[in-house]
């Protein structure tokens, strides 16, 4: 259980204790909450890594109250970054050509996850300012990255794969396409059909989130087996968020 008064503490990862406390989180969320998996997991020391986590940042939130743990985390990755690297994570599932071409500023999210016991609350709105200090201090204009639904059926999720299709594609100068030899169709029922409550309700709470903020979709869906996931690609261009979006997202950061 959480702490009745956390002291929360956000910060980049400084250190390898830091990275490790972020990895102990996401093992706990993505692995034994979600079924995932992946070559470089430590299940003995359950830790959730890969080969890209150290050329990203991680932006990782502590409760000093709950003994300094990680309770919330996201991953990071700017354009320059990625040119060290020489690709972005999203690339092995999806094209990125458009958003690669656009001439905008690009940040990749990812690992983005809160401790169960945090989510709904404050913890989130802290993630979200600092966030937005990184996106305002680096001069980011295009945020990107893979967010999941739970599951690989996807008859089971049609409803809400297909509500995204038709309500929230992303415009065709920033739209990225899963893989060719992935493409998994979200245009499975005719918007008419759809129950859009029920579909809503269907789709995490993370991605309702960027929704809310004017975020997009990318085209097509991908089913990740190994993380029991099925994920589509989440598009947020700042300069067309609204006032009143910029607002909720710049809450507290003093931008």
């Amino acid at each position: 259980m959480p702490a009745v008064n956390p002291e929360f503490e956000l910060r980049l990862a400084r250190d390898e204790a830091d990275l490790i406390a972020a990895q102990h989180l996401r093992y706990d969320v993505f692995v034994d909450e979600l079924g995932g998996d992946g070559a470089l997991v430590d299940h003995d020391a359950r830790l959730e890594r890969d080969e890209f986590d150290p050329f990203y940042d991680h932006l990782v939130l502590f409760d000093r109250a709950r003994n300094g743990a990680a309770v919330g985390v996201y991953r990071l990755l700017r354009d320059d970054q990625a040119a060290k690297l020489g690709r972005y994570y999203s690339e092995g599932e999806y094209d990125l050509t458009a958003l690669m071409g656009s001439g905008r500023k690009l940040l990749e999210l990812g690992r983005s996850c809160l401790h169960p016991d945090y989510r709904g609350g404050m913890a989130m709105m802290h993630l979200w300012n600092g966030l937005a200090e990184y996106v305002a201090e680096h001069g980011i204009e295009v945020l990107f990255g893979v967010a999941s639904f739970h599951g690989t059926d996807i008859e089971a999720l049609k409803g809400p794969l297909s509500l995204l299709h038709h309500r929230h594609l992303a415009p065709e100068a920033l739209r990225a396409r899963v893989l060719p030899e992935h493409f998994q169709s979200m245009d499975l029922m005719p918007e008419a059909e759809i129950d859009r409550p029920a579909a809503m309700k269907a789709t995490p709470a993370l991605i309702k989130a960027y929704l809310r903020l004017g975020g997009y979709v990318g085209e097509g869906a991908f089913v990740d087996h190994a993380f029991n996931t099925t994920d589509v690609c989440l598009i947020l261009d700042t300069a067309a968020m609204s006032e009143k979006h910029r607002g909720l997202y710049m809450k507290g950061t003093g931008a």
